[in-house]
């Protein structure tokens, strides 16, 4: 009696990404960009104040949108749930900007001109609080996606600093709507070196040291992350040197690519070798 051949099943193959997920942060910072643009000139042209929270929102927002998309999307989905997400940016930030500045207004009435050094210290730690209820309640649905909830945290409080500063150089002697413009500018180009890096970074320390199995090395890693966020922080915030703010910059954003890839191989690897996936 000849056997009969086991019938083989067909290879499983995941789903990619759409195109148009791909390339979602391209098209939020182009559509921002010029969206920008437009209400600022229309603001000018017709002198229609009530343009302004929408200059302010737009051009607060737009770059660390863009990078939040960029960490959130993979080729193979993104990394975290997309409401894990909007919670962490709104409540994350809202939170962290009223703690910090309750906190760094004390520190600045006891100490003066000193408080700066506590300033780092201050927002650092009032930026984790958000990201560490979300692993605490929702460890399972943003496995390996540390570096994603960490930048949400710092994109929301960097939306909402960036547009009390916009507002200050509004309303201070000498300034206007073109203290305005260039200060929304300014920091939107140094945002990706700033707050979303450095909580980035924390946040994917964090997640690494309860998912990984290596525990020691992960709490160094942790506490390595922490101290050099802070101490790029403060730096920023106590030097005028262009020199110092470029290597800070260099450093932050390439340690933002960095881990942001990482934790796209991860994300793509574990799919990819998840039972039914031969590869």
């Amino acid at each position: 009696m000849t056997s009969q051949p086991v019938p083989v099943a067909a290879p499983h193959t995941l789903p990619g990404s759409p195109w148009y997920e791909r390339l979602s942060w391209l098209f939020v910072l182009v559509v921002g960009v010029l969206a920008y643009i437009v209400v600022f000139v229309v603001m000018l042209l017709t002198h229609n104040t009530t343009l302004l929270p929408t200059v302010l929102l737009v051009g607060a927002g737009t770059v660390p949108l863009t990078v939040l998309l960029a960490a959130q999307t993979t080729r193979r989905g993104i990394l975290v749930p997309i409401p894990i997400v909007l919670l962490t940016v709104g409540v994350g930030g809202l939170l962290a900007v009223t703690i910090a500045g309750f906190l760094e207004t004390i520190a600045a009435l006891i100490l003066g001109q000193e408080s700066i050094l506590l300033v780092g210290i201050i927002e650092e730690t009032a930026k984790l609080i958000v990201p560490l209820l979300v692993l605490a309640i929702a460890h399972r649905a943003t496995r390996g996606g540390g570096i994603a909830v960490g930048i949400a945290a710092g994109t929301g409080f960097a939306v909402l600093e960036t547009m009390g500063y916009g507002f200050n150089a509004l309303l201070e002697r000498g300034g206007g709507l073109a203290a305005l413009d260039s200060t929304l500018v300014l920091r939107a180009i140094l945002v990706p070196a700033g707050h979303v890096a450095w909580t980035g970074a924390i946040c994917a320390a964090v997640w690494h040291l309860v998912e990984g199995r290596r525990k020691g090395l992960a709490v160094l890693e942790l506490a390595l992350t922490y101290v050099v966020a802070i101490v790029l922080h403060t730096a920023w915030d106590a030097t005028s040197s262009a020199v110092l703010h470029v290597l800070i910059g260099v450093v932050s954003v390439g340690a933002l690519v960095f881990l942001i890839l990482r934790a796209h191989r991860t994300h793509v690897r574990a799919l990819e070798g998840a039972p039914g996936d031969p590869r």
